[in-house]
């Protein structure tokens, strides 16, 4: 079994100064005691922040040594570091977005230096302590950048990483200046898992449309193809502990609970449990229960509500700001409707032991679980799992992923006062039977989908998507640098060389639409060093038409290949040539078609050919442009078989082609107007290429551009990356060789 390395922000520890020193306890409760579990059986070590800010006043050396015995690794903060890291960037761009609270983020963003720094520092911490074999799991938002940079440093581990809070909407998640980098970082990891199907499809939308990738599957099961390789995107909804919140459940006497709290027998107990935080809809929560009490006034009196709120980031404004809201909410409640022998709102504003709330759980009629976005939210399977007596109603907003599970559950819109408490009334009138009925249900679910099932799934999809040794590196990542160096060096040192080099991808990264992609001038110049090389043919095989190449390039002396090579010019040619094995196609009536699809998806674009056409939905909205384009190639294949139209998936394009046709036909070609002892260099970075590698003769190099899977002995990341590689063919020929 592999030694699995945990990391977080946080250690699963309490570390607490005494007139003896620091002294560390284990933390109870919530994601840190599962976890710590599986730290155990896994034997890795657990990197984290101990808690405590390396002011100075703390014995570094004594602390080290208590989180050691505690199998612990700390990343020591200052709290300069802790304000930009962590209050600043996590809690003060991150958290906000990836909630869909835009209107909480600041003008301006000061701390991503900073949150760069941290994150760079935990992939040292963990960098060192890795062994070969080794799997290493990184959790949330405050090290989002942590799988990259530890991919830089161990380029052949097997990283994870669990993102424990939504994933917002493309829409959303663009918002954020740094977005390109926290995409990239994620990408790092082997696997990325979620909570939820609509966050991983957000990661997998969002990656695709703002980092230009290709991503194949389902958003269960989805891989995106980068240019440091591919990154599996998986669902695990996490679970709890349920058999221990059972056993406190067992031991509880929610009899004892009611009359410490002052709750007499004839009324109806509501709870809340939450930190207060404003992704948590206290707020709406209170406007519901006082529209109840307004419109049902038969339920005074009768009717409680224990909200307790847990205290939270006290130090940021919003969330200060956040309590003098909820407490003029609470004030006001109890002062319009309350009595001298009730309370309508019960307020307690501070923590509880693990047992004590699994007492509130055993006593509550109604949970209420109503945040207005949650990642999980696991309030609610632990109130599901402490009712052994199978009774009580749980009210769950849609907006948790928790709700993609929990169908047995009252599903509200928190956003919606009215339905909210319609649902309340509803909770608090359910029969016995119902009540009984839904909480088995739930409690099925909740017992058989657990922290541990949860953990066993993430490590065996990690376990699956590494390598068969770990130094094996991926085909879909960039050749190494040496490799790379190696296959120049024998190039420059070839006799003669036929180049026959892709455009879009390849020599410039994709543009919104076609017309915007045009040559720079250094690349117009490469090129033409390149085509007065001594003994170097330079062929041009590009899917855009003849009369787009004529004009951009046609001053040069390089031979031009237009349409897939259905259209050609050598070098030192002023005539455009048709290949024999273009055959008509049915042009008129798949340009209808195209055009029937483009009205039906904004931003999508046709680009006419002399022999083909190509379906551009680069700027549609992404979901709509890939269900659409799905829909037209499968339109298309099933009204002109297979040896009448050729389509063809690119990226964020659909290429319509007659049959017979592929860039591998100017082969044959342009080797017989080369030396006869010229070496063929193909490079490209699409399906179309591929036909280009196929068609080359024994000897050839083939490069891949980018990700995707490719017969290509060699890869370049990017089109930077191409021109360099071509630049090094300029050099002098190395003595040695």
């Amino acid at each position: 079994m592999p030694r699995l390395i945990l990391a977080s922000m946080r250690l699963p520890v309490t570390v607490r100064q005494t007139p003896d020193g620091p002294r560390v306890t284990e933390s109870v409760g919530g994601v840190a005691t599962g976890l710590r579990a599986l730290q155990v059986k896994g034997s890795g070590p657990w990197v984290g922040w101990p808690g405590a800010a390396d002011d100075g006043h703390i014995d570094r050396g004594v602390l080290d040594r208590q989180l050691k015995g505690f199998g612990c690794v700390p990343v020591h903060l200052t709290l300069p570091e802790v304000r930009g890291f962590y209050v600043g960037y996590a809690n003060g761009v991150l958290w906000p977005l990836c909630h869909y609270l835009i209107d909480q983020l600041p003008v301006r963003s000061r701390h991503w230096n900073t949150y760069e720094s941290v994150n760079a520092r935990f992939a040292d911490t963990l960098a060192e302590l890795y062994r070969p074999g080794d799997l290493v799991w990184i959790h949330d938002y405050q090290l989002m950048r942590v799988p990259a940079l530890l991919r830089e440093r161990i380029p052949g581990a097997r990283i994870g990483f669990f993102l424990h809070i939504p994933f917002p909407s493309f829409e959303v998640f663009r918002v954020l200046p740094t977005r390109e980098r926290i995409l990239e970082g994620l990408l790092g990891a082997d696997l990325v898992g979620f909570h939820t199907a609509a966050y991983a499809r957000h990661f997998a939308v969002s990656a695709g449309e703002l980092l230009d990738l290709v991503v194949d599957g389902t958003p269960e099961e989805a891989i995106v193809h980068h240019a440091g390789g591919e990154t599996g995107v998986g669902v695990f909804p996490m679970g709890i502990d349920a058999d221990r919140f059972g056993g406190l459940a067992e031991k509880a006497d929610p009899a004892a609970h009611r009359r410490s709290l002052g709750v007499t027998r004839r009324e109806r107990l509501l709870v809340g449990i939450d930190r207060l935080d404003y992704t948590k809809g206290i707020p709406r929560r209170l406007l519901a229960f006082e529209h109840l009490l307004r419109t049902h006034p038969e339920l005074r009196e009768h009717v409680t509500l224990l909200q307790v709120a847990v205290p939270s980031r006290t130090g940021v404004s919003a969330y200060r700001r956040l309590r003098r809201q909820v407490d003029a909410m609470v004030g006001r409640i109890n002062g319009l409707f309350g009595t001298p022998a009730w309370t309508p709102v019960r307020y307690l504003y501070h923590g509880f032991a693990q047992a004590e709330l699994v007492g509130l759980y055993r006593t509550a009629d109604v949970m209420l679980v109503t945040p207005v976005r949650d990642g999980m939210n696991l309030v609610a399977k632990e109130f599901v799992a402490s009712r052994p007596d199978e009774d009580g109603v749980l009210l769950l907003s849609e907006f948790t992923g928790a709700a993609s599970e929990l169908a047995e559950a009252m599903i509200v819109n928190p956003y919606d006062i009215d339905e909210t408490t319609a649902a309340l009334f509803r909770a608090l009138t359910m029969s016995r039977d119902e009540r009984r009925s839904r909480m088995q249900a739930l409690r099925r679910r909740v017992t058989q989908h657990t922290l541990e099932r949860w953990r066993r799934a993430f490590v065996s999809a990690l376990e699956g998507r590494g390598r068969s040794s770990p130094q094996e590196e991926p085909r879909a990542r960039p050749s190494p640098t040496t490799q790379v160096r190696a296959v120049l060096d024998e190039l420059r040192a070839a006799p003669a060389l036929v180049l026959f080099l892709d455009y879009d991808g390849t020599l410039v990264p994709f543009a919104p639409a076609p017309e915007l992609a045009r040559p720079d001038a250094a690349l117009l110049d490469l090129l033409g060093q390149l085509a007065t090389r001594p003994r170097t043919d330079v062929h041009l095989v590009s899917g855009r038409q003849q009369s787009v190449l004529e004009q951009w390039f046609g001053r040069l002396p390089i031979g031009l290949h237009a349409e897939h090579g259905a259209w050609s010019r050598l070098r030192g040619e002023r005539l455009w040539r048709r290949h024999p094995a273009v055959r008509p196609m049915p042009y008129d009536d798949l340009l209808a078609l195209l055009k029937r699809y483009t009205r039906e998806t904004p931003g999508a674009l046709i680009e006419r050919k002399a022999a083909g056409l190509s379906w551009h939905f680069r700027m549609a909205r992404p979901d709509q442009g890939a269900r659409h384009a799905e829909r037209l190639f499968e339109e298309a294949e099933e009204r002109w078989p297979g040896d009448t139209v050729e389509v063809l998936r690119g990226s964020m394009v659909l290429e319509f082609r007659p049959a017979g046709v592929h860039k591998g036909l100017i082969i044959p070609q342009a080797l017989a107007a080369a030396p006869p002892d010229a070496r063929a260099v193909a490079i490209g970075d699409d399906r179309t290429d591929e036909d280009l590698f196929e068609s080359l003769p024994e000897g050839s190099v083939g490069i891949h551009v980018g990700a995707g899977p490719s017969a290509a002995g060699l890869r370049l990341r990017d089109p930077e990356a191409c021109r360099a590689f071509l630049a090094g063919l300029l050099a002098p020929v190395p003595a040695t060789v």
